[in-house]
């Protein structure tokens, strides 16, 4: 036995000392184990679809200017706001349509035609649209209880709402992938549903309150509008009580439940319809937006907290907006720890909001030192922490992955998107797509964990690949279009000509 060791003493001396080749001399193959990467945040405010400062623009029927592709392209780089402290870059264009034209009269097929262009527009400029129609934005003085609002409002009547709502629905449909979401309008001044000719007027200038019949109305309106927009899109309403008396009936109280997590996303009707406050962090309830506007047996009051409460449960599933009005509210509605605005957003999940107004109010939050973050938190802001991957496997098997990550925004993406692992051949390029099975929509705010095993193509050939996470759109037309698909907040990893985020990790197929 010592002979033996010392044989192999001798033996392993040998080639030490005449430099043998790596042929004769043992050794062990690489760990396949897996791969552990981490990732480095950025701090860099990013345009992403969805979410963020919107800009506005506004387009009357009576004298139709059709949106310009290279302004809502400049929209996308950082840009300063007249007249702000502020610059933002944006993805959203809030586009009001003044039906001015059309309020005794259905919708020409003219200017169907220009909706459809304008869509068009959008979509080449890499943008995507809120769309509000609405018959009257413009106020008229007069000898009325509420004196700088007096009737009469200058709205459409029911059946004439009703005509134009089915006369949209192939533009909804046509143009599903530039439309994020839609706001109701259509009934009262700038489609907010207060001061209207038809529908109840709830002002001192009339009854006070709303009656059954104005929101059987009301509902009826809401109904046609859910039935004609795309079903994976959300409709926007102005006031929390709007989607209690839709969703419980007329008499509905303030207490209704609010959209449960095993409710949302499933395409009800209750899990379609969002908010947007026109007046956020203007007042305790905001000119209104928590108020119980009554009906025919009980009276118009005061229902700001239960409103906020079910708001603040019912948004985190839903899609949040708007914009501020009154800098009256003031500190409240400035930066912590003195104001409230960064907790408000948090609290009711806010997507977007209005960058041009009201600035006033926009403003004190760069003077407060919080713009920024604000700025940051709109919406989603999806952040890699870190993710652990095979070093190498066989074509047809499975493959482990896990990913961390964290939503440091207010809100999750409120619209469905593909998450995919892509698998990019070193030699040639060619491009494996394996999707997760998760639902980016439910990628709340806070840690999100990616971690499944994905079943590799059979055919997948041999070679060395690189690993990438893609956020796409959904729809062919926007699919392979970086401005369309999520970057991560994270340093050296997004691709700008591919829209791909880079996992910095390779795979090895044998």
């Amino acid at each position: 036995m010592k002979m033996k060791n010392i044989l192999i003493i001798a033996a392993v001396l040998t080639c030490l000392l005449t430099s043998c080749s790596k042929k004769e001399i043992p050794m062990k193959s690489t760990s396949t184990g897996p791969v552990s990467v981490t990732y480095t945040e950025s701090t860099e405010d990013i345009v992403n679809p969805e979410r963020g400062f919107y800009q506005y623009a506004e387009i009357h029927a009576s004298d139709y200017y059709p949106l310009d592709q290279a302004t809502l392209a400049a929209y996308r780089t950082v840009h300063p706001i007249p007249d702000a402290k502020y610059s933002v870059s944006s993805s959203l264009v809030f586009l009001e349509y003044v039906l001015d034209s059309f309020k005794n009269a259905p919708l020409s097929a003219d200017f169907l035609a220009r909706l459809n262009n304008d869509c068009a527009t959008a979509r080449a400029a890499g943008v995507k649209l809120i769309p509000r129609f609405v018959y009257v934005n413009t106020t008229q003085t007069g000898s009325c209880p509420a004196g700088s609002i007096c009737p009469p409002y200058g709205d459409a009547s029911k059946a004439i709402v009703l005509g134009h709502i089915a006369q949209l629905k192939p533009y909804f449909q046509l143009n599903e992938d530039v439309i994020a979401c839609v706001q109701l309008g259509l009934i009262g001044i700038y489609g907010e549903g207060y001061y209207t000719d038809y529908f109840g007027d709830a002002s001192e200038n009339a009854q006070g309150k709303l009656l059954d019949g104005n929101w059987n109305d009301r509902n009826e309106v809401i109904k046609a509008m859910l039935g004609v927009i795309p079903a994976d899109r959300m409709l926007q309403v102005r006031y929390p009580q709007i989607k209690e008396r839709y969703v419980y009936g007329i008499s509905a109280n303030v207490i209704s439940a609010a959209t449960s997590e095993d409710e949302a996303f499933t395409g009800t009707d209750k899990a379609r319809i969002g908010l947007h406050n026109d007046c956020f962090l203007s007042g305790p309830n905001d000119v209104g937006t928590y108020v119980d506007y009554g009906n025919s047996a009980t009276p118009l009051q005061d229902a700001t907290s239960a409103l906020r409460n079910f708001e603040s449960y019912d948004s985190k599933y839903t899609v949040v907006g708007g914009e501020t009005c009154d800098n009256s509210y003031s500190p409240q509605n400035d930066c912590g720890p003195t104001g409230t605005a960064q907790t408000e957003f948090a609290m009711f999940h806010y997507s977007f909001l209005n960058a041009q107004y009201n600035l006033s109010v926009n403003n004190d939050w760069v003077t407060g030192g919080c713009m920024d973050d604000i700025k940051s938190k709109l919406g989603y802001r999806l952040v890699l922490k870190n993710g652990s991957f095979p070093a190498q496997a066989a074509a047809g098997s499975q493959l482990e992955v896990t990913i961390n990550l964290q939503n440091q925004g207010y809100a999750s993406p409120f619209n469905p998107r593909p998450v995919q692992l892509l698998l990019r051949n070193q030699s040639g390029g060619k491009v494996t797509v394996i999707p997760f099975n998760t639902d980016i929509r439910k990628w709340y705010t806070g840690d999100v964990v990616l971690t499944e095993k994905l079943s590799l193509p059979g055919d997948l050939a041999a070679g060395t690949y690189d690993l990438l996470l893609n956020l796409p759109d959904k729809f062919a037309s926007l699919s392979s279009r970086p401005e369309y698909s999520i970057r991560m907040a994270n340093g050296d990893t997004w691709e700008p000509t591919t829209g791909y985020n880079k996992l910095n990790a390779s795979l090895i197929i044998k």
